[in-house]
């Protein structure tokens, strides 16, 4: 994963959220090479090895509590002091109304799904949406986020790029668990991502000699080495010099590369178009983030200023997605912890019926979400991985799937 979002955000429980993986201060040539001997190590794989599917997903989340009521999932027909202060507009799909500050998805509602009565834990984490487990499970059971487990699958499958990409400015829901640090997400921010570029003065033929350099730092390690694990070049050195070489991560960070029309279209909201790019260049799972909900007293207020911003970056994703033939092959799923308490108030939180107080029928939660997400990846929710003290351990206990989705 990458994190380009390198800003702090603090929310109403007084956690600060940020993301701590950093590339370190010697180069890419060294550290992208012991992260990728790490993940290798973690996965069991070897170079080369096919990948367990060719889809890719983009999770978007909406950090703290993102009101349902007032998104999607207005209750027009309810007492005022339920239903909020907007109103609902028609989709292009008969029946179906989403807010009036959503008009760009409306007009393309036949291209989404939306899921209104998950329930989920009474918790100011986004665990359960990235991991499926709440967060007080995973300070002991260490289940890995979404993206980790496309990481430990996809870690020998392509040199040039990560499988795991985070575009979000916290740690909170990218953690690998038992899957280990290899998993984490890699962040291009600051020095990362001045590290995806050869050095100045340092030319094709140069890198070359590094390369050879290295390698002959490899015939010491053989040397040394009665496992035989170091037999020939170290292949992990090889593949990051390969993901500087091939600059397709680069490219893709790169948004001066876009035509001025299309970053017109995603002006204030480039993180959607920069995680367009990265599954074009091959990425598996990108995550990222919009807004703060933690809105309490000034929910409409501040819903005002960021639903305009949500609609367009999803429906301008979408729509290229479509365009560019890519629908098929990448799941897009927005999501956040909770929504707000069904009466208004100083407060925020909760689901869905009239007055959108629970689930009216077909409840869900977020781990049969995820198996969903899963399955549709091509990934198995039954697959297990052994965690830290080897024993098998299943992606998800609960692995009903939404069939509705599939």
């Amino acid at each position: 994963m990458f994190t380009l979002w390198g800003s702090t955000q603090r929310f109403c429980d007084g956690l600060t959220r940020r993301s701590f993986l950093k590339i370190g201060a010697f180069g890419a040539t060294l550290t992208l090479a012991e992260m990728l001997r790490a993940r290798a190590l973690a996965a069991g794989v070897e170079t080369g090895r096919p990948t367990s599917t060719n889809k890719s997903a983009i999770m978007i989340y909406l950090p703290g509590g993102p009101s349902h009521m007032d998104m999607y999932d207005l209750k027009p027909e309810a007492p005022a002091e339920f239903r909020g202060e907007f109103k609902p507009i028609d989709t292009n799909v008969p029946g179906v109304q989403i807010c009036e500050h959503f008009p760009m998805q409306a007009k393309m509602w036949d291209k989404l799904a939306c899921i209104r009565s998950i329930v989920s834990v009474d918790e100011h984490s986004d665990s359960a949406v990235s991991t499926g487990y709440s967060a007080n499970t995973n300070r002991t059971a260490s289940h890995p986020s979404f993206g980790s487990v496309v990481s430990k699958l996809r870690g020998g499958s392509n040199a040039s790029v990560p499988p795991f990409v985070s575009l979000r400015g916290m740690s909170v829901g990218t953690e690998p668990g038992y899957l280990g640090i290899a998993h984490r997400p890699f962040t291009p921010s600051g020095q990362a991502q001045s590290n995806l570029k050869l050095p100045t003065n340092v030319n094709a033929g140069r890198m070359d000699e590094r390369k050879e350099l290295l390698e002959g730092f490899d015939d010491v390690r053989r040397d040394l080495d009665t496992s035989g694990a170091m037999a020939g070049m170290d292949t992990y050195t090889t593949r990051a010099f390969d993901m500087i070489a091939s600059g397709a991560v680069r490219n893709a960070l790169n948004l001066e590369k876009v035509d001025a029309k299309t970053r017109e279209r995603y002006k204030g909201v480039e993180q959607f178009l920069t995680a367009r790019r990265l599954v074009e260049a091959g990425v598996g799972c990108v995550t990222l983030s919009i807004g703060g909900w933690d809105t309490h007293g000034q929910n409409f207020t501040t819903l005002k200023k960021q639903l305009p911003q949500v609609d367009r970056g999803v429906a301008n994703l979408i729509a290229d997605l479509h365009e560019l033939g890519m629908d098929k092959d990448v799941i897009t799923v927005m999501w956040g912890e909770f929504g707000r308490t069904p009466k208004v108030n100083m407060n925020a939180v909760r689901a869905s019926t009239a007055r959108g107080e629970r689930p009216k029928d077909r409840p869900c939660n977020p781990s049969q979400v995820l198996a969903t997400i899963y399955q549709a990846m091509g990934i198995d929710p039954a697959k297990t991985f052994p965690n830290g003290s080897g024993r098998p351990m299943y992606i998800l206990d609960d692995r009903e799937i939404v069939s509705d989705l599939l």
